[in-house]
């Protein structure tokens, strides 16, 4: 059976390392450092793949087929893309993320480059609070915007969760002097039914990333984020995918079965303050 690559969960690869990923395919192959240290190597030639599965804050590199990106990725069937906008690019939060508008201009691109508005998942994610000016603030009143920008477009899917404070991410806020605030499950969902109302008033239906809880929002379901079921229905042969639950998700995760291409050993230059997987901040 055909699988699905991803690319990638642990990185931002097409952002930061898009020569790594474009010899790669152009080769075939790549050679992948596990998160247990281990070094394996996956076939990504275009006849084994169903589905390209890409996940970034920045598709510049694509959009501009630099390293010849765009070329190499145009050999396989089908391409779906996951596009975070948190409204916080060029803030202390995400240094390195494109500010908002600028993110905002590369959706009218992707939506050619990936032929449909359905190939295409917008993350709004994390929601995150935080103490400044004896005040607190948040990134979630930037649905407002972000909401009839997606809508217009026809892009309907909005992936949504609240920030988790790893003890990483917490000893990382304080190095760089952030007051980070984690509201109680309460107020998370008070905030929730404001992102569902937003996105009922525009015609988007929100997904909640590995947080069930949300789920108790009407208008708010569970993710698959990689929904093998839904690639295949979007596939332009609808070739045949697992369906399967991916066993090395976490428990909440209902994304189906993929092979992930990226390492944490690729530090992303982003320097998200939130982020779960960048070693090096």
């Amino acid at each position: 059976m055909l699988r699905v690559i991803s690319a990638s969960r642990r990185t931002d690869l097409v952002a930061s390392f898009d020569a790594w990923l474009a010899d790669g395919i152009r080769q075939g192959l790549v050679k992948v450092h596990g998160p247990s240290g281990h070094t394996y190597t996956v076939d990504i030639a275009p006849e084994r793949v169903h589905t390209f599965v890409l996940w970034s804050k920045d598709f510049d590199n694509l959009i501009r087929n630099r390293s010849g990106l765009l070329d190499g990725l145009r050999r396989y069937p089908q391409l779906y893309l996951h596009f975070t906008i948190t409204g916080l690019g060029g803030s202390p939060w995400e240094r390195g993320v494109p500010e908002p508008a600028r993110a905002l201009a590369q959706l009218d691109p992707l939506i050619r480059l990936a032929g449909s508005p359905e190939r295409i998942s917008l993350r709004f994610d994390p929601v995150i609070s935080w103490e400044e000016r004896g005040g607190v603030h948040t990134n979630l009143h930037y649905f407002e915007t972000l909401a009839p920008e997606l809508s217009r477009r026809e892009i309907k899917t909005v992936r949504i969760s609240f920030a988790q404070w790893y003890r990483k991410a917490r000893r990382r806020a304080e190095k760089y002097g952030v007051t980070y605030v984690d509201p109680d499950p309460g107020e998370k969902l008070e905030q929730a039914r404001t992102l569902a109302g937003i996105a009922q008033a525009h015609g988007l239906q929100l997904f909640a990333c590995s947080q069930d809880f949300l789920t108790a929002v009407p208008g708010i379901r569970p993710s698959a984020c990689i929904d093998g079921r839904l690639l295949q229905e979007l596939h332009p042969g609808q070739a045949p995918v697992s369906v399967r639950k991916d066993k090395t998700q976490r428990k909440e995760c209902r994304c189906t079965e993929s092979v992930d291409i990226g390492s944490y050993a690729q530090s992303c230059p982003q320097s998200c303050l939130y982020c779960y997987a960048n070693p090096d901040l």
